[in-house]
């Protein structure tokens, strides 16, 4: 890699992520191509303090459950809770054993605590409460909007609370996980799942159309979270019912459900102020997702980054992460001839780089892809260059102390 490569690199600092931008992002994305690693976690603590301190982000949106997430936003703007409780019951996916994480709750809590309400940093969670395994019951979500309704909305109501209840069942019949690989055994499209289906939409359009009359009885705040009810009943009912599909685009609909729950609590969660999302890459670019699934061929989706890239334009930025080294993950020093190769080769432990100026390095030749030996990494294809806006390059992944839990 020669000397204009060596030039394009600029430090990780917020001032310089804006400064790769044609003008400042609502929603600001830093991907990341794997998981779990804690390095990564100490990359986006440092960036979003910068974004708070300096730039005035608001949020930051983790790809953990936006039901259980709404424990750690009133740990932070509260204090409701203790930070233990927080990580133990207010994140999914493992989340809250990680480190990285408890430090930006415990950054985030003191950073709120002597400020009023309209100064707060929040946290969002932006994932269903699903995982590739299987879905969360919607019992939640829609018991909590039709309790908010009820006591605003006498005599409008399409259902009565113990109608939900009857029709929901018992909970393990929806997350029974034998339904992601047998169809068969899904509910998802059982009589009383398509009633459901029916009447929490009919809720929602009410929670629309009664909008003026329920902010005046309550707070906007309130309000907001209804209409998370209301999206996540909705969105994970759809779920339920594509898992008992059984025609070839089952896995494309399911993966794409998931990253369009993804992208509407997104979109929701920018009305409130700058936003900074943190996520990994697939669910966070531009161009179409792909991923191999047990014996299904390649299947495709659109990430909840393409489409909110669709609705905001300039106003979403993509800053993708690639990686040079996991070696407790078996993941060892990129080929010379690859995109995490040349990189590997600058002096630094990480850097950030303009992938426009990386594409006119390269010229014509594109470095080859990088293949992984480890299923959980997923390096940058140079083809994506012209589609990101900044490329954060971290050399080496740290070994973690002890084994996550949970």
């Amino acid at each position: 890699m020669g000397t204009d490569s060596k030039d394009a690199t600029r430090s990780l600092e917020a001032s310089s992520v804006l400064g790769l931008l044609t003008r400042r992002p609502r929603l600001l994305a830093l991907g990341e191509p794997t998981h779990c690693e804690e390095t990564l976690l100490e990359v986006r603590n440092d960036l979003f303090r910068q974004l708070v301190e300096e730039a005035g982000y608001r949020t930051i949106a983790m790809e953990t459950d936006c039901l259980t997430g709404l424990t750690v936003d009133a740990y932070v703007t509260s204090g409701s809770g203790t930070l233990d409780e927080v990580m133990e019951h207010g994140f999914s996916h493992g989340w809250g054993a990680f480190a990285g994480n408890r430090d930006l709750v415990r950054w985030m809590r003191a950073h709120n605590a002597d400020r009023p309400a309209s100064e707060q940093i929040r946290f969002a969670g932006f994932d269903g409460p699903l995982e590739i395994t299987g879905a969360a019951s919607p019992r939640q979500a829609l018991t909590a909007l039709h309790d908010h309704l009820a006591p605003h909305l006498p005599g409008l109501l399409p259902c009565t609370r113990d109608t939900l209840d009857a029709l929901l069942g018992p909970d393990d019949h929806w997350t029974n996980q034998a339904a992601m690989t047998a169809p068969g055994r899904s509910v998802g499209r059982s009589p009383e799942a398509d009633r459901l289906r029916l009447l929490a939409d009919d809720l929602t359009a009410l929670l629309d159309a009664q909008t003026p009359h329920l902010l005046s009885t309550a707070s906007r705040e309130s309000w907001t979270r209804a209409r998370l009810y209301a999206r996540t009943a909705t969105g994970l009912l759809r779920y339920h019912y594509l898992m008992a599909d059984t025609s070839p685009a089952r896995m494309p609909r399911l993966l794409g459900q998931r990253d369009a729950m993804m992208a509407e609590n997104l979109l929701a969660t920018v009305d409130r102020g700058p936003t900074l999302v943190h996520a990994h890459n697939s669910h966070l670019q531009r161009v179409q997702s792909s991923m191999r699934m047990w014996d299904h061929p390649l299947v495709e989706w659109w990430s909840a980054g393409a489409l909110v890239n669709a609705r905001l334009g300039p106003e979403y930025a993509f800053v993708a992460t690639a990686l040079g080294t996991i070696r407790h993950q078996g993941v060892g020093a990129p080929a010379p001839d690859t995109l995490e190769g040349h990189l590997h080769e600058l002096p630094g432990d990480r850097g950030l780089f303009d992938p426009a100026q990386l594409a006119a390095t390269f010229g014509d030749t594109l470095p080859v892809p990088r293949e992984s030996p480890w299923f959980g990494y997923a390096p940058l294809a140079p083809s994506h260059l012209p589609h990101i806006d900044a490329l954060l390059y971290v050399k080496d992944m740290a070994a973690p102390e002890s084994a996550p839990v949970g």
